[in-house]
């Protein structure tokens, strides 16, 4: 089969085939896209074994850094996926890969989080440290933050210490929130927020949106960032970091961000493509595309939408979920683009398509 083709009006996908063949690698992140907390997400298993029976190479990259390579490669294969450490990218590599090139091999550095952090120390030459073990007489050249469930107050005035004694101070991400099968967690942007407000510096973030982590991840698949495709949740992690490095990106529901911030998206945090989940890679991909005859609407296969001078989303009747969210999206971006209202996200039939996509997503309270 052709794959999808880029259209020469607006640069999406016009389809010809699976949208995953379009693609040679994918970067797929983890909370919220393969699993929330200890449940699996609906069709990601089934459909990333799709991609991968296709030859297509796939990373798993996540900001998430309490967790070692090998533990990951572990849960993964508890949920029938084969994983392989070389093909699992954390924000911890990327922050002592970067930690690495900055200082001297052997420095002695604090590690502030779960195992994956002091792991990933090591791995990369440099000598790490925990806050208990730290000496006043001994200072360390960095301090690497990331997640960890047991992170506590004693943690974090250490890396407030260090950092206020010169160290690099680096985070593995500033993620402000994490997905679990309960609800949403604080996460280790609320840990760095913390030890921000008692030190005069900003951390140097590793994690997306910055490109680090999708560097390492496309050096690892060993693929052109041009045939990458990531995956993730976030708009303004996964998607705005596939953006600022020009790597396509397919947007799924379920995880941290819903229909209205996907709606009040800015350019620099629009995804390529948009799906309730993950069965999309094996699907045609039937992109949104705007009426000759009325500039407003929106047509995505047996679905259209437009917003009204009120600044109302209309949607006819017909169309798949899918088809619906992407006329939707579309007609909502265009009309934000031009500045002709003043939209909300929930009203008119915003709100009926809010509820339809949790409900497809299995999010329906």
């Amino acid at each position: 089969m052709d794959p999808a083709v880029k259209s020469p009006v607006d640069g999406v996908a016009s389809a010809r085939g699976t949208l995953i063949e379009a693609y040679d690698g994918v970067v797929c992140d983890l909370d919220g896209v393969v699993y929330r907390g200890h449940q699996v997400v609906p069709h990601a298993v089934e459909s990333l074994l799709s991609a991968l029976s296709a030859d297509v190479l796939v990373v798993y990259a996540t900001n998430n850094a309490s967790r070692t390579p090998a533990e990951v490669s572990d849960r993964l294969t508890e949920l029938g996926l084969p994983g392989s450490g070389a093909r699992i990218v954390t924000s911890a590599q990327a922050a002592a890969r970067l930690v690495a090139q900055r200082c001297p091999a052997g420095s002695t550095v604090l590690a502030v989080g779960g195992p994956g952090v002091a792991l990933a120390l090591e791995e990369a030459g440099l000598l790490a440290v925990s806050p208990q073990q730290m000496r006043s007489d001994k200072p360390v050249v960095a301090a690497v933050q990331g997640y960890g469930a047991n992170v506590g107050w004693a943690d974090l005035a250490e890396v407030a210490y260090a950092v206020q004694a010169g160290a690099l101070w680096v985070a593995t991400n500033i993620d402000s929130t994490l997905p679990t099968d309960r609800g949403l967690a604080p996460g280790n942007g609320s840990l760095v927020a913390a030890v921000r407000t008692a030190v005069s510096v900003d951390p140097v973030n590793v994690g997306k949106p910055n490109v680090p982590l999708y560097e390492l991840s496309a050096a690892v698949l060993g693929t052109d960032v041009g045939r990458t495709l990531a995956i993730g949740d976030r708009l303004d992690t996964d998607i705005a970091g596939a953006v600022a490095l020009g790597m396509d990106s397919l947007f799924v529901l379920g995880g941290v961000h819903g229909w209205t911030d996907v709606a009040q998206a800015e350019p620099p945090a629009r995804p390529r493509y948009m799906a309730t989940d993950l069965r999309s890679l094996s699907s045609v991909y039937v992109e949104a595309v705007q009426d000759a005859e009325d500039s407003s609407r929106w047509i995505c296969g047996e679905a259209s939408a437009r917003v009204s001078r009120a600044g109302e989303l209309v949607m006819a009747q017909g169309g798949s979920v899918n088809e619906r969210l992407r006329a939707a999206v579309r007609a909502v971006w265009d009309a934000r683009d031009r500045g002709s209202v003043t939209f909300d996200a929930l009203a008119g039939d915003g709100a009926v398509l809010s509820r339809e996509l949790d409900l497809a997503v299995g999010l329906e309270r």
